[in-house]
């Protein structure tokens, strides 16, 4: 697998700016060419039209013979490379036409230019958000909501725009782009159902397509059902419903059968492990059996590739590391092939899967492009970030340790830059990671949310957990934090930092925690549950269960992780006892509270809700709301005010 990182900078020659962290470029999106010659990959970097991140299109050999080539001039937002059936030419989308609408373009590589002449494939208003070329080498299937109508057009210049629940939200629908005549067609047999997934069988038969009976995430994820559409006729088979959270279609033959495999989340459960289910689409009717692949597995499958001359590939989370494995057709058992230190990502094969890319990252080095051989060695063949090579780094630990109940967890401990552990005790921040179905690698993070090595860089020590709930360790352990959020997951946290504070790394006195979405969630039960903690920092995070499961965008999803939903009946509710405005009372830790102002995953409300509590307390606080954000922070702007008002807040508290 990748070669072994660069190790730390033995002496610093420039400070970590906030700048340095949100202007980084990152490598994104690896498609290796079927041929298994040329692997193309994007690159975003912020600096963008309107503060947002831009992107650009690079293409290299795989094995790493030639220098990269970029294909884009990465003004625009130029991204999701995908080769032709041939290998000679590209197709990936760009907004350069309008900001923020994605069309359909196409790159002939000729290799006589160094930025290459894109053709512009449709100007469909409303955007492309998906695309696959077919085998055939004539047609492009693409993802896209309908054209507005000429209503639609007079009801927004009139702002006669109200929103009928349930159908406020467009559909996306599958269409069948003719590269000579440029027509597209829509795939009409789908009906309103909004299509999120499509994969060609690879001998140029038809395609699956995955779809939800709505674009909402709540009830959609809950809704998924497998099609077969044929691209001629553009006939549909409904093989009907499949599990939660369904993603990443495969298909693979096995003695001349087809079989068709996906993620899911463990069937019968809300909440838990990804698994990988395949079933034998019929020529007629219903699919009637689904597979677990993975059932008993103590790994935890993160993606699935389709190859097409072979059984699929796919990722597997392994504690702090990544493992690569392909499924044996006769055991129906998936066999590892290799294994390397931190995250692998965006796996992506050649036709006969002897080639592989992807992004790999590890404790030093951030995600860049990897390619060569599926059982290794990988090649890197990106190199985005090379000035963050002139930065001191802290020194990044593996943590292995047992929960009070004797379970196995693992976790990293960042030292402050320049120190070992000799030099403690250190002020501490724990940085609690979202999900909670996330885990920590072994991985170079630094970003505007996950930024414990800007944090080391000033002096702390950074402890980031897995309790259970996370991937990585299989379905059980996953599953462990079902209706019980804020219990053993929080004392699996507790333990880790008992553990540092009785080692001499982490100060008793100086303790931070912090986090983003689930993360901040626990961050803000922490504080309610004792006053270890001298400053917190809640980002995005949920204080209210009940509330989320009726606003939030997973509904009944999170409703699971919390216990109830508050519509069952008059309370008190299982999610009172999870819900950190629930002890409010109890607070005393000065709180920096960040969120989205666009927020629906976690809903502005939740901070808002907090905050008011917090005041209605006394409690020392700084509420922060972001302009025009979501569950994260794209504009550049606001990803500099995040950062340094973090450290800010640590440096003032700790």
């Amino acid at each position: 697998m990748p070669h072994p990182a660069p190790q730390l900078t033995p002496e610093p020659t420039e400070p970590l700016t906030a700048e340095l962290v949100v202007d980084v470029a990152a490598a994104v999106a690896p498609a290796i060419s079927p041929d298994g010659r040329l692997v193309a990959h994007g690159v975003v970097a912020n600096g963008g039209r309107g503060g947002r991140p831009h992107g650009s299109i690079w293409v290299t050999t795989a094995d790493g013979s030639t220098s990269s080539r970029r294909l884009t001039d990465g003004t625009a937002r130029d991204l999701a490379p995908k080769w032709a059936p041939d290998s000679a030419s590209l197709f990936f989308t760009s907004d350069r036409a309008e900001q923020g609408t994605a069309q359909l373009q196409r790159i002939r590589l000729d290799g006589s230019e160094d930025i290459a002449k894109a053709e512009a494939l449709t100007s469909w208003r409303g955007g492309i958000s998906d695309h696959c070329p077919l085998f055939d080498g004539r047609t492009v299937a693409l993802l896209a909501e309908d054209e507005p109508a000429a209503e639609d057009e007079r009801r927004e210049a009139e702002r006669d725009d109200a929103k009928v629940w349930g159908r406020h939200l467009p559909a996306t629908r599958l269409r069948l782009l003719d590269l000579e005549t440029g027509v597209l067609r829509t795939v009409d047999g789908l009906g309103d159902r909004h299509v999120v997934e499509l994969a060609q069988r690879p001998d140029g038969g038809p395609l699956a397509v995955l779809s939800w009976s709505t674009p909402e995430l709540d009830p959609g994820v809950m809704t998924a059902e497998l099609h077969v559409v044929d691209p001629g006729s553009a006939s549909v088979h409904d093989l009907g419903p499949i599990g939660i959270e369904a993603r990443s279609l495969a298909w693979w033959n096995h003695n001349g059968v087809w079989h068709l495999a996906h993620l899911e989340v463990t069937p019968a459960h809300l909440v838990g492990g990804l698994a990988v289910i395949d079933t034998v689409p019929p020529v007629t009717g219903p699919a009637v059996e689904h597979r677990n692949l993975t059932v008993g597995m103590s790994v935890s499958p993160t993606e699935l590739v389709q190859v097409a001359d072979g059984p699929p590939l796919a990722l597997f989370a392994d504690g702090l590391d990544t493992a690569l494995y392909q499924l044996h057709p006769g055991s129906l058992r998936f066999h590892q092939l290799s294994s390397a230190p931190g995250m692998l990502a965006g796996l992506t094969a050649s036709n006969s899967g002897e080639t592989v890319a992807l992004l790999a990252s590890t404790a030093y080095e951030p995600k860049n492009v990897h390619a060569g051989p599926t059982g290794g060695p990988l090649v890197r063949l990106s190199d985005t970030g090379p000035e963050l090579r002139r930065i001191r780094w802290g020194v990044q630990e593996r943590l292995s340790y047992q929960a009070s109940d004797g379970i196995q967890l693992d976790g990293l401990l960042i030292l402050p830059a320049g120190r070992t552990r000799d030099d403690g005790p250190f002020p501490l921040v724990t940085m609690v990671h979202g999900g909670p179905y996330f885990r920590y690698a072994d991985e170079f993070a630094l970003n505007a949310v996950d930024c414990g090595q800007w944090l080391a860089t000033a002096g702390y020590a950074v402890f980031l957990p897995n309790p259970r709930g996370g991937s990585g360790h299989g379905h059980e352990f996953a599953a462990m934090v079902a209706g019980a959020v804020g219990g053993d997951e929080w004392t699996d946290i507790l333990s880790g930092i008992d553990l540092l504070v009785a080692q001499g790394v982490a100060d008793p006195e100086r303790l931070g925690i912090s986090g983003w979405s689930h993360g901040g969630f626990v961050a803000a039960w922490a504080i309610g549950r004792t006053d270890r903690f001298k400053a917190a920092m809640m980002g995005a995070g949920i204080s209210d269960w009940g509330m989320q499961a009726g606003t939030g965008d997973w509904g009944i999803l999170d409703a699971a992780l919390g216990g109830s939903t508050g519509w069952e009946g008059p309370g008190p509710h299982v999610h009172d006892r999870h819900s950190p405005i629930s002890y409010a009372s109890r607070i005393r830790t000065p709180v920096l509270i960040l969120h989205g102002e666009e927020d629906t995953n976690v809903p502005l409300g939740q901070a808002i809700h907090f905050h008011r509590a917090l005041r209605h307390f006394g409690v020392e606080h700084e509420f922060v709301v972001y302009p025009r954000e979501g569950h994260g922070l794209d504009e550049r702007a606001h990803q500099l005010d995040a950062l340094r008002r973090i450290r800010a807040w640590y440096d003032r508290w700790l």
